[in-house]
């Protein structure tokens, strides 16, 4: 082999060195969606609307899979101690990320500790209920026979703990009055009741009342948001109707365990921004009394922060035990 000149010496060191092979963008392989609730409830319909919608964003599957137990304790557990890699996600909710962590002595896991907070995905309306023999129309009326009868009114709600109890709680501390609670064990069990005229009221989740609003079995009263609900654009708000500090809507925020990278987190947050920008999404969610949020990562860590001091403030006012 001839010698090279210095010429062709330094034409060679000049060269670039050849780049390593590019890694395949994320992700690569399917995503699993962690509900943290039976088949059939709202946490897994609504994971079941999601799933396919960020499929289609990000090229690859989303499957859901349902570990149910402890009120959703389980399975965001399971997401809590997955590897921080981007590909195992849940979707949960106030009860077992917010509430929860007041209740209960041992948790396995910490709220702002333990996950990466991708987005709010789906907000639900609380709507404050009453049976047709409650002689009050409007909030106004409800909280002057409250007053009037210390006591004497009953509501229902899904069990000690739920975020339906701590809504009416809340309503409780706002419109200074006293009103008995009757726990369930589920959303059917008291609206069963409500409907039969056993329990006087009730703050539910939109899906859950609506039909019996609209069949006239109950009457709604207020709206537990920040805005009207687009379902019953009439219905005002609880603080738009005189009781104001009212903000308990229901929502499902999607995250995965701690430490994802930021460019994996980016990409499974614009894949959920996208999927609740589709009209097939919008659709389905509206035909559930639902809406899509997806705000920031950021954000969503900041209302984790404000929800966690709010409802145990509501907590310990309350005296919320569990039973």
């Amino acid at each position: 082999m001839p010698r090279l000149s210095r010429r062709q010496m330094a034409a060679l060191l000049a060269l670039p060195l050849a780049a390593p092979a590019r890694a395949q963008a994320f992700p690569t392989q399917p995503l699993r969606m962690i509900a943290p609730f039976p088949p059939g409830g709202p946490v897994d319909t609504f994971a079941r609307i999601l799933a396919p919608a960020m499929s289609d964003q990000l090229r690859q599957p989303v499957v859901v899979e349902n570990r149910a137990g402890a009120g959703g304790i389980v399975g965001l557990e399971a997401v809590a101690r997955a590897a921080p890699d981007g590909y195992t996600i849940g979707l949960g909710g106030p009860g077992a990320l917010v509430v929860s962590q007041h209740l209960l002595p041992r948790m396995p896991y910490d709220t702002l500790r333990d996950f990466t907070p991708i987005a709010q995905a789906i907000g639900v309306p609380e709507i404050l209920v009453v049976h047709p023999s409650v002689p009050a129309r409007d909030i106004a009326a409800l909280v002057a026979l409250a007053k009037a009868q210390p006591g004497a009114l009953n509501y229902a709600s899904a069990g000690n703990g739920t975020f339906p109890h701590l809504a009416a709680e809340l309503f409780k501390l706002r419109a200074g009055v006293d009103i008995t609670h009757v726990p369930y064990r589920g959303a059917a069990p008291a609206i069963t009741d409500l409907v039969a005229g056993r329990v006087q009221m009730m703050i539910a989740d939109a899906p859950v009342v609506l039909p019996q609003i609209r069949s006239g079995n109950l009457i709604a009263l207020g709206v537990a948001s920040r805005a009207r609900f687009e379902g019953l654009p009439d219905l005002p708000t609880i603080a738009q109707a005189g009781v104001v500090g009212i903000e308990a809507d229901a929502w499902y925020a999607l995250l995965g365990p701690a430490g994802i990278p930021a460019d994996r987190l980016a990409t499974l947050h614009g894949a959920l921004v996208a999927a609740l920008a589709t009209p097939e999404v919008k659709r389905l969610l509206a035909a559930q009394g639902a809406h899509g949020i997806g705000d920031s990562p950021q954000d969503f860590a900041a209302h984790l922060r404000s929800e966690i001091a709010k409802w145990g403030e509501v907590v310990r006012s309350a005296g919320v035990k569990m039973e």
